[in-house]
């Protein structure tokens, strides 16, 4: 697909405006049960299903930029070791030793010709391969070493983006992805450079903290000077796609050529392969389980979402652009990393509410409207990944948004033609 079809998104837009209840067809949304932002068996079925089947976006190239760079990655509970191997390819591994189970590497971040752990001083390759081990003599003649090598965890690329995912027999990074991945092309992924990443804690579920950047319902109560002057919500267009992703487009009012909130600095470059929808709008996706982000024809800036418990968040920002010159690096996020920007703070400080309240005796679940129906296809497919069967009954969320809603399927494009042919439009 490439470029977003222009014409039928800003008719989308104006049937979304023009519209007096949700689309002819689209299901009623069950509430969905409290619990699932409680109830530690939920959060122990999210850890055991989603965080290790999905894949997760780990880092950016440019964190191990040359053979032998290697970083530590543990966002998701698991000891993981990622470097740039001598070929040039990036790989992943469990940072466990195969000899005592000590760790590879205790630093953040550094450069070897080997990895080699500090306990026994036995040695791995950058393709995991044991090559040495401190007195061989003593394990036998008969020690193989070609079975001792690190464990791999998949590791893949998109463009410049690093993802990793647990399950060995996960499907590829591009099918996960699926049509998003080419919707994509336009935005150079692959010449991004990584201008900030910085980390915040929050003390709430980390699904509050993320679903409050996968609606606009919320945009004019919580950032009335902020965000609603640049994003016209009532023409929001959300997309839902396989395994659990979204995408929304909401124009600027009045039709202004450019989100204010996305101006970039003088110094920063352009993406000139972005189109027009890119170009205009509030183009965001939300990457199942825990991405969001817009994208612009200047940034690509994520926002991941990590569980550290129940009630607690690892929220990380980053800010990606394709080059910026003799200036200072770009970062759409944060005040020079030491406080949220204001749009982000009025999001997090809330969440922090929200958790107190959902903790009350008074929360029994989330009946959500037709504008927060992303929310709904993601814990669809939540379930799904987890299985349905594993779920206690009250904690699980009916399937009532059918694959006719699914990209490329669209019931809203028939009931727009269908309106124009009753109007003569």
């Amino acid at each position: 697909m490439g470029q977003l079809n222009v014409k039928q998104i800003r008719d989308l837009m104006e049937y979304e405006a023009s519209r007096t209840a949700p689309p002819e067809g689209f299901p009623n949304l069950p509430d969905l049960p409290g619990g699932r932002y409680t109830d530690q068996r939920f959060y122990d079925l999210e850890k055991e299903h989603i965080w290790r089947k999905s894949w997760l976006f780990a880092g950016h190239i440019d964190e191990i930029p040359e053979p032998g760079c290697f970083m530590l990655w543990e966002n998701a509970g698991q000891p993981v070791v990622i470097v740039h191997a001598d070929n040039g390819d990036v790989n992943a591994f469990y940072n466990t030793c195969s000899h005592r189970g000590a760790p590879v590497v205790t630093e953040a971040k550094g450069k070897r010709k080997l990895l080699t752990c500090r306990y026994h001083g036995w040695s791995y390759t950058h393709d995991g391969d044991l090559v040495a081990i401190r007195d061989p003599e003593d394990f036998g003649k008969d020690f193989d070493f070609t079975c001792r090598g690190l464990n791999k965890v998949r590791c893949e690329r998109f463009g410049n983006l690093i993802w990793v995912n647990f399950d060995p027999d996960a499907m590829s990074l591009l099918d996960w992805l699926g049509p998003i991945a080419d919707e994509w092309k336009e935005f150079q992924f692959e010449n991004c450079r990584l201008a900030q990443r910085h980390t915040w804690d929050l003390d709430c579920n980390w699904k509050i903290a993320m679903e409050a950047n996968t609606e606009v319902y919320h945009v004019k109560s919580i950032h009335p000077n902020t965000v609603s002057p640049i994003l016209d919500d009532r023409r929001n267009v959300n997309t839902f796609y396989p395994n659990g992703h979204g995408r929304m487009i909401a124009p600027a009012p009045g039709g202004e050529k450019l989100p204010g909130g996305m101006r970039p600095a003088p110094h920063v470059g352009e993406i000139d392969t972005v189109g027009e929808i890119g170009r205009t709008c509030t183009q965001s996706y939300g990457i199942f389980p825990n991405w969001v982000s817009p994208l612009s024809n200047f940034y690509i800036p994520p926002l991941l979402f990590w569980p550290l418990g129940i009630n607690k968040t690892r929220f990380e920002t980053f800010t990606f652009a394709p080059a910026w010159g003799d200036g200072p690096a770009p970062d759409l996020w944060t005040q020079e990393g030491k406080e949220l920007s204001m749009v982000l703070q009025e999001d997090t400080e809330f969440g922090i509410w929200i958790q107190k309240s959902v903790e009350s005796y008074g929360f029994k679940g989330v009946p959500l409207s037709y504008q927060e129906a992303r929310i709904y296809h993601w814990n669809q497919f939540a379930d799904k990944m987890i299985g349905i069967e594993n779920i206690p009954p009250e904690l699980r969320v009916a399937q009532v948004i059918g694959d006719e809603w699914i990209y490329p399927n669209d019931p809203r494009i028939a009931l727009m033609e269908k309106s124009n042919a009753v109007s003569g439009g």
